[in-house]
């Protein structure tokens, strides 16, 4: 009978333990194409057809005035490295393309470009 209550308080502090750590969990959530911001959080300004487009998180920004705008990713638009939390995507031809937040890159040079899959 020790046992078992002893087994019962381990499982209930492991399980309150475990429960407590499930609630810490960040949930990120990224603007939608056309969201208007005033300021981008530590961006990369990358320079594509003249337009100094920002890079942060995964986000692209188009200037807009003294604003941004939140934008798909310019095509052709080149990176020296990409965020962590990228895919690796094999392709049947033995190609190899990179993925984060929807946007498809590939393996150019010493760096990377934005490419349509």
């Amino acid at each position: 009978m020790k046992n078992l209550k002893i087994v019962l308080v381990s499982l209930l502090v492991l399980g309150s333990i475990s429960f407590a750590t499930a609630q810490r969990k960040v949930v990120k959530v990224y603007p939608k194409h056309g969201t208007i911001v005033t300021k981008v959080h530590k961006p990369k300004i990358v320079v594509h057809n003249k337009v100094n487009f920002r890079f942060a998180d995964g986000v692209w920004y188009k200037p807009q005035g003294k604003r941004f705008v939140v934008c798909a990713a310019p095509v052709g638009i080149q990176l020296r490295s990409l965020p962590r939390g990228r895919k690796v995507v094999k392709l049947k031809n033995g190609r190899k393309l990179y993925k984060y937040k929807g946007v498809w890159y590939k393996k150019q040079g010493r760096g990377y470009v934005v490419v349509n899959v």
